[in-house]
């Protein structure tokens, strides 16, 4: 029997990913590393775009490029720890014309341990920015709009 990962969920604009912090995601002391964050924020980003049906396999997606992180502003609250059940927030902020900037948030039972604003460039497969395709485009706006409105 097969299992698929879990791609979250999304609601009032809101994607939500469940992830436990594992051994290879810490230090000696059990205290997670600070790059644990960035990749629980890709994975975030990558299953909010898989929900709305923009997947890296498609043939759509490949001709119209990749998604890139552009920019990053992060802020550490407090520590996530070994075996602690995290959920990662993904709610879009703004859009522009090649990127979508979006807030995202590790959340954990008692607080909030991480916060990031990330700025995600469409590139096209040469690497130069290129325009969302409009139906993207939409797509994003429209969980902006269910996020503001929530």
């Amino acid at each position: 029997m097969t299992t698929v990962p879990a791609s979250g969920t999304l609601a009032r604009g809101v994607h939500r990913l469940p992830v436990r912090v594992y051994y290879e995601d810490t230090d000696s002391s059990g205290i997670a590393y600070h790059a644990s964050y960035l990749r629980w924020f890709e994975r975030g980003r990558t299953e909010m775009r898989r929900t709305i049906g923009i997947t890296h396999t498609e043939p759509e997606t490949a001709a119209a490029g990749y998604f890139a992180v552009a920019s990053m502003d992060i802020v550490w609250h407090r520590p996530a720890r070994l075996d602690d059940a995290l959920i990662i927030e993904s709610r879009v902020t703004r859009l522009r014309a090649a990127a979508v900037v979006l807030k995202q948030v590790v959340v954990h039972p008692d607080a909030s341990l991480c916060t990031a604003s990330v700025t995600a460039a469409l590139l096209c497969p040469e690497g130069r920015p290129r325009r969302l395709p409009k139906g993207w485009h939409d797509q994003f706006l429209a969980l902006q709009h269910e996020a503001e409105t929530a």
